[in-house]
């Protein structure tokens, strides 16, 4: 088998693997505990959160441990939405369509059950949601903003600084998903100018099972898991030494090697494009031409059932993805591709090809020979 989705996740790197193990044996004290077992699992965990904070440019004590980017959002989503009506009495959240479940299926949770309301912002056809956009949405009763820093599905980069500076300026709250993003773009929240950013490690070559949530000092926040006192009150539960110690090990290689990184996955990202575009008849590239991830190209192909064209590829020695890994076997075009206007006619039919540490060029040249053929077949069955 070939990989080639890798923005599903990642393979553990061996180095990360390394920091975590003594951690489950020699060193398995839980961190709440005062004797010295405790004692170094405690040093474990709050070494971990000042070199994730060295690497997002901010202080140990804004950074939350969560178990995935998914409770990431939600900490940041419920927590900021209940802080703020509580604050000031404000009840709309605004967030586009085209972002992650983890966020729309929470906003949808919180508008049905909690009384917030939701206002989606429009994004045009790469996905991208403009500063204009979210500055022309907010109004005195916004609570929160929440855009994604890069695009799963498709790829496409927003302009997280120009829509976090729309924001402030208006004195509303502003959240991004960077899980996708944090492998290959710049995550220094100084620059970026966000109030919370969610991560999750194995997107970056660290475990499945654990996340991070920055939260600029001041942000009125609750917390959505309670309990004991962890993670400054506002994530319950005795911390997963191991993981977090994995976490922090992964961004901080993510960080030291991000060019050697990009420069792997880039000129093979482009190879794919070109040839997709230019070999294979009614194929669109989803997504922004340029402002897109470095290693993640992606499509739709006319009248083609995108589960079908996955099923062959994996057939062939190919793992690949439709949309969003978070989103299969449905018989629907995913939200995103009804966000970026596709008809049903294409919008079944996407393919997610995302590159990573193991891929070669030999990789992509014999996926590219198969391709065509696969997508034809495709087309036959459907």
């Amino acid at each position: 088998m070939i990989y080639l989705d890798y923005s599903a996740t990642t393979p553990v790197d061996s180095r990360v693997l390394d920091a975590m193990l003594p951690y489950f044996t020699e060193f398995f004290g839980n961190p709440s505990s005062v004797h010295r077992y405790g004692q170094r699992a405690e040093f474990a965990v709050e070494t971990a959160r000042e070199t994730t904070a060295r690497m997002l440019n901010c202080q140990p004590g804004e950074i939350i441990f969560t178990s995935c980017g998914s409770e990431s959002d939600n900490l940041a989503l419920r927590g900021a939405a209940y802080a703020m009506r509580e604050k000031t009495g404000a009840n709309w959240i605004l967030a586009s369509r085209a972002e992650h479940p983890a966020v729309t299926k929470t906003l949808y949770h919180l508008e049905k059950y909690e009384g917030f309301r939701i206002e989606w912002l429009e994004v045009d056809g790469h996905g991208m949601v403009s500063p204009e956009t979210v500055s022309k949405a907010i109004c005195d009763n916004t609570a929160v903003v929440s855009v994604m820093y890069a695009n799963n599905e498709i790829g496409t980069i927003n302009p997280i600084r120009d829509i976090a500076e729309a924001c402030r300026s208006r004195g509303v709250l502003f959240h991004t998903d960077a899980v996708q993003a944090a492998a290959y773009l710049p995550v220094d929240v100084q620059e970026l100018g966000v109030d919370m950013m969610s991560l999750g490690a194995h997107k970056f070559y660290g475990p499945k099972g654990v996340g991070a949530l920055y939260v600029r000092r001041g942000t009125p926040l609750f917390p959505h898991l309670t309990g004991g006192g962890q993670e400054f009150g506002l994530r319950a539960g005795t911390q997963n030494v191991s993981y977090i110690v994995g976490f922090a090990e992964a961004l901080r290689l993510t960080g030291v090697e991000r060019e050697k990184r990009t420069a792997q996955v880039a000129p093979l990202r482009d190879q794919i494009i070109g040839t997709v575009l230019e070999v294979i008849p009614k194929a669109r590239l989803t997504g922004h031409p340029v402002a897109r991830l470095p290693h993640h190209a992606s499509f739709v192909f006319e009248h083609v059932d995108g589960n079908v064209l996955l099923t062959l590829l994996d057939a062939a020695g190919f793992a690949c993805s439709s949309g969003s890994a978070c989103k299969t076997g449905t018989p629907e075009p995913s939200e995103v591709m009804n966000a970026i206007g596709l008809p049903r006619a294409w919008g079944l039919g996407s393919l997610r090809v995302t590159l990573g540490s193991g891929t070669t060029s030999e990789h992509i040249e014999s996926f590219l020979s198969l391709l065509p053929e696969l997508v034809e077949k495709a087309r036959r069955l459907k």
